[in-house]
């Protein structure tokens, strides 16, 4: 499998190519979902790619690092650690973390979170989910255990994760926003949920939305959005947008043969 440079061009509202940050490289990663393999392999990637620059680029995360994927836990020590190295590295919440939170907060309210992904991450911090049906006590002895075993600093990781980014012509988000919106008032529940209208839609936005979520075979830029999902727990395949100047290229880390392979997408 063989990577090379794909160069994508958009325009903003002013028809010049909208920009991040001036001089410097802002990266946005895709769903994680519990790969830790590929987020590492990416991240030395990223790094590689970013060697000798003057600054050091920004890291945009946005979401879901947990559930599907066997290795929640490992995902989110991972990002612990570069949460405490670098203050150029952002985080936002995808709809699994606020479900997981959901099911920390309230059994009753929050069991949907169990089938939703959220075994695999349970499994990964050393609880067993029963299957079968099973009382509410249950339940709550389950939430208890599941508790007990997320270490704090994890807990406030999930606390603290962010809704919404902007750096330049471009709004990061988890999932998208309501086109029928400002920009400037959107909810939280369309932020890290939302799939239509927002997909469909064509109107133009005033920024460019830079966003994870809706999974496909690969990732997508045009003059309103730039989807970066590429499936990782399915797939094998980890992306990220990098954002340079004006143009947009794609970096993977992707499972072939055996290996994790790094470099650029080349499209189609």
């Amino acid at each position: 499998m063989k990577f090379v440079r794909q160069r994508v061009l958009g325009r903003s509202l002013s028809g010049n190519a909208p920009v991040a940050l001036e001089g410097r490289r802002v990266f946005a990663i895709g769903d994680i979902h519990g790969c830790d393999d590929l987020l590492l392999a990416l991240l030395g990637a990223l790094a590689a790619a970013a060697e000798g620059d003057p600054v050091p680029p920004v890291l945009v995360f946005l979401g879901d690092y947990i559930d599907r994927g066997p290795r929640s836990k490992e995902v989110v020590s991972l990002l612990v650690e570069l949460a405490g190295q670098d203050d150029s590295v952002r985080f936002l919440g995808g709809n699994h973390e606020e479900a997981m939170l959901g099911f920390l907060a309230d059994v009753e309210s929050g069991l949907a979170w169990i089938n939703f992904g959220g075994r695999a991450t349970m499994r990964s911090y050393g609880v067993e989910a029963p299957d079968g049906e099973v009382s509410l006590e249950d339940w709550r002895r389950v939430q208890e255990a599941f508790k007990a075993a997320i270490p704090a600093d994890h807990l406030r990781f999930f606390w603290q994760l962010e809704s919404r980014l902007e750096f330049g012509d471009y709004l990061f988000v988890h999932a998208g926003v309501n086109p029928d919106r400002p920009l400037s008032d959107q909810k939280q529940r369309d932020l890290r949920w939302i799939r239509e209208p927002f997909l469909s839609d064509r109107r133009r936005l005033d920024k460019v939305i830079v966003h994870g979520h809706t999974p496909a075979a690969e990732p997508f830029a045009d003059r309103r959005r730039i989807g970066v999902d590429t499936w990782a727990y399915r797939s094998g395949v980890l992306t990220a947008a990098e954002l340079s100047g004006g143009d947009v290229r794609f970096w993977q880390a992707r499972h072939v043969e055996g290996e994790i392979m790094t470099g650029l997408f080349k499209g189609g």
